[in-house]
């Protein structure tokens, strides 16, 4: 059989970064060898989270008739009703925002949130125009750069950078370059950025945000590992949210990536278009995550925990990460650390590297050890001068996410690497 597919069927089956990226975490979590994966962006398991995620599934479980309704009934497209009034009165409690369940619309794990918002705003317009999304900083997360039905999807502009002391550096938003017009369709960040570990100030989010306003457009801001829940955000921040603020939440980082749930908080206009994509690609959306995490929204559990677990254990897991680069790295050779403000990676640049980090990722694969390449995190760069840029090819996001052992032996690993590289 001769298959012929169409161009978006070649769009989205092809090769992209985030297939190799959960191919690379599948075939390692399953193959329980020696590989260090140092790539992938799963939580780490946390004794008390994992505690907290059994104990809610007994008391489903021995609650037959609620269970027997999780597992046997469709919720509506949008979500839980009981889970959408709770996500919102947390929102309202801690923040005082004017939100409510009609504000909310649950989809299947964050990267499907994207998908639909992309989709939604951007592309061809019924007067036969093209608006784009304008990411005003990349590097910016893997799973975005292949969500486009149309190359022209995404504008991305290269960041400022400030160069720190003790091999660190910081990326800030270029404002006199990046650019909104009438064929902007929506700003989009992540805060904190996978893969940087990024976050940005008060202030940068809020001239984003007047930016918007003025052509009334959203402001789409991805809180995957931001506040409230999990709250891996290691600078003060002070969320905000208002009607041209699009903002998304995932249960994935609170240690439940298999439950596929992501939160999208929006104008009621986005939230229920967002609904009706749901029913139309998936009828309705996973009712397990939904019925644990539900309860601790209403009793300020899961609050407590993100701040009082999930944040120290994190912020700890970087700083024991980032003393190992230096102690192994040992100024044998240039690099340069992205500092780290919040998530679970550290984002590494190497300015002299004498190949691709493409290349670095194949001889580290080689050696039981898997990082992710720079390059597929700076999509959307249209100009020759910006995708020529060096920068793109001298840098690798690594988690520490993994056990001290795993992250330090792949460390040791990754410096005689580029020891050997340098030569």
């Amino acid at each position: 059989m001769k298959l012929q597919f169409s161009q978006i069927g070649e769009r989205l089956s092809g090769q992209s970064g985030i297939v190799e990226l959960m191919d690379d975490l599948g075939a390692a979590m399953a193959g329980g060898g020696d590989m260090r994966m140092l790539g992938g962006g799963n939580p780490a398991h946390i004794p008390e989270l994992q505690q907290l995620w059994r104990e809610r599934l007994s008391e489903i479980v021995a609650d037959t008739t609620y269970c027997d309704r999780m597992l046997a009934n469709y919720d509506g497209p949008a979500g839980s009703p009981k889970f959408r009034e709770a996500f919102a009165t947390s929102l309202r409690e801690l923040y005082g925002w004017d939100v409510g369940p009609e504000n909310i619309a649950v989809t299947n794990g964050g990267q499907t949130a994207f998908f639909f918002l992309f989709t939604l705003l951007a592309g061809e317009m019924p007067n036969g125009g093209f608006r784009h999304v304008m990411f005003p900083i990349v590097p910016e997360y893997i799973g975005y750069a292949d969500q486009k039905l149309d190359p022209r999807t995404f504008r991305s502009y290269r960041p400022r950078i400030e160069i720190l002391e003790n091999h660190s550096f910081k990326y800030r938003i270029d404002f006199d370059a990046i650019e909104v017009t009438d064929e902007t369709a929506a700003i989009c960040v992540s805060r904190p950025t996978n893969p940087t570990g990024n976050v940005l100030t008060d202030d940068e989010v809020s001239r984003l945000a007047g930016m918007a306003a003025s052509h009334d457009i959203p402001l789409i801001i991805d809180n995957a590992y931001g506040e409230p829940y999990p709250g891996a955000v290691f600078e003060p921040i002070a969320p905000v949210w208002d009607r041209n603020r699009v903002m998304t939440f995932s249960l994935s980082k609170l240690g439940l990536p298999g439950t596929r749930t992501g939160i999208v908080l929006a104008d009621e206009q986005i939230a229920s278009r967002i609904r009706a994509m749901t029913g139309v690609v998936g009828l309705a959306n996973n009712n397990i995550g939904q019925a644990l995490v539900e309860p601790l929204l209403a009793n300020g559990k899961l609050r407590a925990i993100s701040q009082e677990v999930i944040l120290p254990f994190y912020q700890a897991k970087s700083t024991a990460a980032r003393q190992w680069i230096d102690q192994y790295f040992a100024d044998e050779f240039p690099y340069q650390v992205h500092r780290s403000e919040g998530a679970f990676f550290l984002w590494l640049w190497f300015p002299e590297l004498p190949v691709s980090t493409q290349e670095l990722y194949a001889r580290l694969k080689q050696r039981g050890v898997l990082i992710v390449p720079g390059e597929y995190f700076f999509f959307g760069l249209n100009d020759q001068e910006d995708a020529d840029w060096p920068h793109r090819r001298q840098c690798i996001r690594l988690t520490f996410s993994q056990s001290e052992e795993v992250v330090e032996s792949g460390i040791r690993i990754l410096a005689d690497e580029l020891r050997r590289l340098h030569g």
